[in-house]
């Protein structure tokens, strides 16, 4: 499912709308479940809750845990370093100014942290 997705309405899919499944979030991004659960206590990503208490991931979840991914994997970072690099990001998004050439890969676009 991608961001732009349309539902049956016709109305974009919110980012924010909690769909997923810690199981079907964690294949999504090729992790174990229990990843998610420590991404959480380290609140990088704190999903919503089901009234049942089931963790539901929404899209911008999983694009915030995919830029941390990149982040830890391609470019060597630890968590804080990648939770400081995107906060970063932001801040140059946001007053307009040319971001590093090396952290061209990275989407912060639709992240929150």
């Amino acid at each position: 499912m991608s961001v732009s997705s349309v539902g049956p309405s016709g109305n974009r899919l919110a980012l924010d709308k909690p769909i997923y499944t810690i199981s079907v979030a964690a294949e999504i991004l090729a992790t174990h479940p229990r990843t998610l659960m420590m991404y959480e206590h380290l609140q990088l990503v704190v999903p919503q809750r089901t009234a049942t208490n089931r963790r539901r991931y929404s899209q911008r979840d999983v694009l915030t845990l995919q830029a941390i991914q990149r982040l830890t994997r391609q470019h060597g970072l630890n968590l804080n370093g990648a939770r400081y690099v995107i906060q970063l990001l932001r801040l140059l998004a946001e007053h307009e100014i040319a971001r590093p050439e090396a952290l061209a890969d990275v989407d912060v676009t639709h992240t929150r942290l």
